[in-house]
């Protein structure tokens, strides 16, 4: 019977332990997706990057365009019968060739654009990071989650250090 007793106190005093320690703790949160919708940085940035992809894309398209051009030439002479079966075969391999180089292109292209992105937006998100650690230990949070990623399901209005992280980063 004092066994169950004192399984009881230590159990009571354990929960009051484990409540005291998580009511210390301070948790917040945030959307970084809007936050960086907001940024005007972001939004220079998504500029930079869709006129750098429009560029890529142009040389990609008069290349396409010169293929197609080789192309068409091709099939009219060939149906004309103007050409031997060794000149057909080697216009297809001519052709063949120029079809993996614009298939390497667009590979090449998607490449450098993934790559600008993180070169310019990069910085930016470093910033942001910095802003959201620097709002964290400032304010004691133990920790921010990030709703934009669905990892909270539900969050207090007083908690939401939008305007905190604003504030650091001079918004």
């Amino acid at each position: 019977m004092k066994t169950t007793q004192l399984r009881k106190i230590l159990f009571g005093a354990l929960m009051v332990c484990a409540t005291i320690s998580m009511n210390a703790q301070k948790f917040g949160y945030i959307d970084s997706a809007a936050l960086l919708a907001e940024l005007p940085s972001v939004q220079a940035a998504d500029t930079e990057i869709s006129t750098y992809q429009k560029q890529l894309i142009s040389q990609g398209e008069e290349k396409v365009k010169t293929f197609e051009t080789k192309y068409q030439a091709y099939v009219k002479q060939a149906n004309e019968g103007t050409l031997s079966k060794v000149q057909m075969q080697q216009k297809e391999a001519e052709l063949g060739a120029e079809q993996q180089q614009i298939a390497a292109l667009e590979v090449e292209v998607q490449n450098k654009i993934l790559k600008k992105r993180e070169e310019i937006l990069g910085p930016i998100l470093d910033s942001v990071k910095k802003a959201v650690e620097a709002v964290g230990a400032e304010n004691g949070y133990t920790m921010i989650f990030d709703t934009s990623t669905g990892t909270i399901l539900h969050a207090s209005e007083s908690e939401n250090v939008m305007a905190l992280v604003k504030a650091k980063l001079g918004m």
